[in-house]
């Protein structure tokens, strides 16, 4: 079902994927808001910036996407409207199997899987060619970013992160806003809020 008169929350980068997601998909943006002054009066791929987030109309009938990449900006913006009805964002090359549940204003990007009864929370990203398998959790607010890989049954926090082409083996969890650097192996849990990298990823900030 095509949906019309979409509210893009956010001007940068992330919001032009948004943006292309949701015209693949067959829906249609009306306008974008941003916080920046600068950005008023420009164009996200010719859809107008018209003002500050705050113009947005706080009821039922309102569309709209939280489309910023960082975490907790993303929260934040969620969180300032109560009646807002988060729309789904799907790309139609994704692949989301028909048990798996995706939260409202959830992402799925162009490319991306999300296997057998894996759960992706409201606001959360899954990005361009990542892939989440089954029985996994990604938290509210958190991030897959592109070309990362999730193993079956991962459990990702709140607000969590994994890098771009990072990787977390079957049966870990990484808790609330903890985060994985690009190209990370995730071979054992992550404590909410620490940081770790490399091969295998080890802590770097806890």
């Amino acid at each position: 079902m095509s949906l019309k008169d979409i509210t893009i929350l956010g001007a940068g980068g992330h919001a032009k994927v948004v943006l292309s997601t949701l015209r693949a998909a067959g829906h249609e943006v009306a306008r974008v808001l941003d916080d920046d002054p600068a950005k008023a009066g420009q164009k996200i791929l010719g859809v107008p910036v018209l003002g500050p987030i705050a113009l947005l109309p706080d009821e039922p009938a309102t569309l709209a996407v939280a489309a910023i990449g960082n975490n907790r900006s993303r929260q934040a913006v969620a969180g300032r409207f109560r009646r807002v009805t988060w729309v789904t964002v799907v790309h139609p090359t994704a692949w989301v199997d028909p048990s798996a549940k995706l939260g409202p204003g959830s992402m799925i990007m162009a490319g991306a899987v999300i296997q057998a009864e894996s759960v992706v929370g409201a606001h959360a990203i899954v990005n361009t060619g990542a892939s989440v398998d089954h029985d996994c959790s990604v938290g509210d607010f958190a991030h897959v970013a592109p070309g990362a890989h999730l193993a079956g049954d991962v459990r990702m926090g709140q607000g969590a992160f994994m890098g771009i082409s990072g990787t977390a083996i079957p049966g870990v969890a990484i808790g609330d806003w903890a985060s994985a650097g690009a190209g990370a192996a995730v071979i054992r849990n992550v404590p909410a809020g620490a940081v770790v990298v490399g091969v295998p990823a080890r802590t770097v900030r806890k």
